[in-house]
């Protein structure tokens, strides 16, 4: 971290440092201060401060130039319970907002103040961040499929979205072309065991080479149990060059 108590400061004994050093711009949305504090943190998984043995809060960097030394300093707070305490980091003497709040969470890092909020116990997910990561992951209108669906809306296909081709069969497609008979799943490569892209996790290894292989297993059997109904089942990867994939489609559906 930058010297926190001599630098590029010492010579603003007569004057103030600029408020593009410490100050953010007025009229700010919560949102954009939390992600300005997420960005700092390296991520809001960092951001956590732990308050006793189940609880945690998130945490925020703040700057402040006090007037009898004139110099920029840094401050972890956060909320409990209706109080806002607060640790004292440092001085800070970097040219912009951006980098002294970075070296401010730096020092929090450093001092055992904050860091990742540790898994439940009995959680599967090794840490915070894998849990944020899992929750954003999205179950349907994911990128790939949007896309998909435009290009062969373009084409003047028309389709059902997130069905189930047969009513009394727990499964469901991403597409459904009712009268053609045909299921269309796109499927990630992580989740599915991509023979390309998917790379086995490296912690909790197990867990995720067994969910992977359960998750192949019922794609086969999803694809034979609608194959024995008289459905055409399509499957595409997430890494398939949308135009290609809708071109497929379509052919099938036309029955070319």
């Amino acid at each position: 971290m930058t010297d926190t108590r001599r630098g590029k400061q010492s010579g603003w004994n007569d004057q103030p440092p600029s408020t593009r050093a410490w100050k953010g711009r007025a009229g700010r949305s919560r949102e954009a201060l939390a992600a300005e504090q997420d960005r700092a943190a390296g991520g809001r998984q960092g951001r956590y401060v732990r308050l006793d043995d189940d609880r945690y809060a998130l945490a925020s960097v703040e700057l402040k130039v006090l007037p009898n030394t004139r110099r920029i300093r840094a401050y972890l707070r956060w909320s409990d319970k209706g109080r806002s305490p607060a640790k004292y980091l440092g001085q800070v003497d970097n040219d912009t907002r951006a980098a002294n709040l970075i070296a401010g969470w730096k020092a929090a890092v450093e001092k055992g103040l904050a860091g990742p909020r540790p898994a439940p116990k009995g959680s599967w997910a090794s840490s915070d961040a894998v849990r944020a990561s899992m929750r954003g992951n999205r179950g349907k209108d994911t990128v790939p499929e949007v896309r998909l669906r435009s290009l062969i809306h373009r084409e003047g296909l028309r389709y059902r979205v997130s069905t189930r081709p047969l009513p009394d069969l727990r499964r469901t497609a991403d597409l459904v072309f009712t009268k053609a008979r045909v299921a269309v799943f796109v499927d990630g490569c992580f989740w599915h065991g991509c023979p390309e892209h998917h790379r086995p996790a490296t912690r909790n290894s197990e867990f995720w080479r067994d969910k992977i292989e359960v998750n192949r297993s019922r794609d086969e059997e999803t694809n034979r149990r609608l194959a024995d109904a008289g459905w055409t089942v399509i499957r595409i990867w997430e890494h398939e060059d949308p135009e290609a994939a809708a071109q497929r489609l379509i052919a099938v559906v036309r029955g070319q």
